[in-house]
């Protein structure tokens, strides 16, 4: 089969054998994969990655030994895996797919649990179903925080994480607020009905503050917009390192929470629903064949979406 590999800085395209479902796995023919900032961010040497990365797709279970029920069906699935039942996002000997320990899916087939994979609805597209991981992603800050209609709520960064938080956290505040630097980016959220500011234009105090910038400078603006005992909710994933002046946390009493993957469930379920439309977040399309390329536009400054296509 065809398929990506990142190597020690090195990304290579070529042949390798197809991987084999053991015991509770389950065979992947991936239709569907896209880029994110995580798997540019890996190339440079976060996580000390080696294998095929891709980490958000939608593919077709062709062999499903513990679970004969899905062969045939389109699944998105979680990403973390460890044995045993429960939430393994934080277990400490998990695996996670295209990312720590586990080839992803930037590749024609991949192997994940049955226990991981969630069914995608016949209503909604391979498009909209590739979103359902970075969506639950956006969507956790809900999980975490109690996000009330009244609060002062800012989203930071117009990328495709920060524009996906808006989309859907505007359901629980109507009145956040979008900063970033690309006017036709947060045109499209506007057009969404979320309000937009340039980055440099917004002005707080704010209750909540989501970092979704991809910038390590991205925490510094929220220090300068929060309130005091306000929170932080970092999203951010870089290679590079951050300077953060403690004092500033300690004195205004700023909560800072860390905030990753999501329930793929419930993101499923929005995007079923109609509540958020990633459509306006696609770019561009390439084949497999084409993933220098791809990865190319991906990692080019103001990229949206670009999406791989695998197979049919």
């Amino acid at each position: 089969m065809l398929r990506v590999l990142f190597h020690h800085g090195s990304m290579t395209t070529g042949q390798t054998a197809r991987p084999e479902p053991s015991g509770d796995e389950v065979l992947v023919r991936v239709l569907l994969a896209g880029i994110c900032n995580t798997d540019i961010e890996l190339l440079k040497g976060y996580m000390n990655f080696s294998g095929t990365p891709g980490h958000e797709f939608v593919g077709v279970v062709e062999a499903a030994p513990s679970s004969p029920e899905l062969v045939g069906r389109r699944v998105v699935a979680d990403i973390n895996i460890a044995p045993g039942p429960g939430d393994h996002r934080h277990a400490p000997d998990r695996t996670v797919l295209g990312i720590l320990g586990k080839d992803g899916a930037f590749a024609e087939y991949l192997t994940v649990p049955a226990a991981n994979c969630h069914v995608v609805p016949d209503t909604l597209s391979d498009e909209a179903a590739v979103f359902a991981e970075p969506l639950a992603a956006a969507l956790e800050v809900g999980q975490q925080v109690h996000v009330r209609a009244t609060d002062r709520v800012a989203v930071l960064g117009d990328g495709k994480l920060g524009l996906l938080a808006a989309l859907g956290l505007r359901h629980l505040c109507p009145g956040l607020v979008l900063a970033g630097k690309h006017p036709e980016k947060l045109a499209l959220a506007a057009a969404h009905g979320v309000e937009t500011a340039m980055s440099g234009e917004i002005s707080g105090p704010f209750d909540l503050v989501v970092e979704a910038t991809g910038s390590p400078r991205g925490l510094s603006q929220a220090l300068d917009l929060v309130r005091p005992e306000g929170v932080i909710v970092l999203k951010s994933t870089t290679e590079a390192d951050t300077r953060l002046n403690l004092s500033r946390v300690v004195v205004r009493e700023i909560t800072l929470l860390g905030s990753r993957c999501g329930d793929t469930a419930l993101a499923l379920d929005w995007l079923a629903r109609g509540l958020v439309d990633p459509y306006g977040l696609i770019e561009a399309t390439y084949p497999l064949e084409r993933f220098e390329e791809a990865f190319a536009a991906a990692s080019r400054p103001g990229a949206m979406k670009v999406l791989v296509r695998v197979s049919k």
